[in-house]
């Protein structure tokens, strides 16, 4: 059973339509990477999912439950958003902290504003989240006082607090210099194989190329090609795909 399932999602802003029918169908515990140029729809995909923008055609279904129908306005009043939204974790390129509250603030504040457990059983688990990204020494300090891929990786516990069905990254090595980018691929590698559905926009080839259960190559509102990593990188069929993969490992 597909724990996410989408179809034929179309975006336009004004006169430009940037998604053009994107369907595509995700099991439990997969990873997805994508892929593309800037501009091609990747990001807004992202949003659409998580309910940042409205998908103006097309379905969301969670669980087999169809959570958004543009085609009726199902899912559209801000209580069903509110709602939908917490199926999907989202971790933005620019980490997005709450610079006045600490690291266990900054994990706890959405659970217990969810009233997601008793305030004890909400710090524990955040704790073992924080834990689990190797922040554990940095537990009272505050954004300021952390490096880009230490923000990045209390964004990822931050995310993970609320138990999302699908983690979405939206470029989330975009904003840090290289080498702190490699502990954050890390941390995102590691949740792999603990029951976590994962959506990935990277340009991390060689993260997609090793992580990713399969790889999609959005081009222009469409998916240009979708498989296997192995499928996408080493045996494209597109011609845009060839191309974009040529250029990507020249500039490795």
């Amino acid at each position: 059973m597909s724990v996410l399932e989408i179809k034929n999602i179309r975006k336009s802003f004004g006169t430009t339509e940037v998604l053009k029918g994107i369907s595509f169908s995700l099991e439990k515990g997969e990873v997805l990477a994508i892929i593309g140029s800037s501009g091609g729809g990747k990001t807004t995909l992202l949003r659409c999912l998580n309910f940042l923008e409205l998908a103006d055609e097309g379905t969301i279904s969670v669980n087999s439950k169809v959570i958004y129908d543009g085609a009726d306005k199902k899912g559209k009043n801000d209580d069903e958003l509110r709602l939908n939204r917490l199926h999907f974790g989202l971790v933005f390129q620019s980490f997005n902290l709450f610079p006045q509250y600490n690291v266990l603030e900054n994990v706890t504040l959405a659970p217990t504003l969810l009233e997601r457990g008793t305030a004890q059983e909400i710090e524990n688990n955040a704790r073992a989240l924080i834990e689990k990204v190797g922040l554990t020494e940095k537990i009272n300090n505050y954004p300021c006082e952390l490096s880009g891929g230490q923000q990045q990786r209390v964004a990822i516990a931050r995310a993970l607090a609320l138990d999302p069905d699908i983690l979405c990254f939206d470029e989330p090595t975009s904003a840090l210099d290289p080498e702190l980018t490699g502990e954050v691929l890390k941390v995102i590698k590691s949740l792999k194989g603990h029951d976590s559905t994962m959506i990935i926009v990277t340009h991390e080839m060689e993260f997609a190329k090793n992580v990713a259960d399969k790889v999609m190559f959005i081009s222009d509102g469409v998916i240009e090609e979708i498989g296997t990593p192995s499928e996408v990188f080493d045996n494209p069929k597109s011609e845009k795909t060839k191309a974009f993969l040529n250029k990507s490992f020249e500039e490795i």
